[in-house]
């Protein structure tokens, strides 16, 4: 536009349905993870003693890199 403003054109059936398709996605991230949950907790205590160390591990590093790259 000659004045610099912009034009947002929003299609109503597409912004009705986000939140399903969220759901939906959100839904079968979950069924993903129940299933691998039960296969690493099938194969064992070993097994799943370590996952939780690495995962424990990741997420302390993941926050742990968040709050120093936030604190600069």
């Amino acid at each position: 536009m000659p004045d610099g403003s912009m034009i947002v054109a929003e299609d109503a059936l597409l912004g009705m349905l986000f939140p399903f398709w969220q759901l939906v996605i959100g839904l079968c991230v979950l069924l993903a993870l129940g299933a691998a949950a039960y296969r690493l907790a099938a194969r064992g205590p070993s097994r799943m003693t370590t996952a939780l160390v690495v995962t424990g591990g990741a997420v302390v590093g993941i926050v742990l890199l968040s709050y120093l790259a936030g604190g600069f």
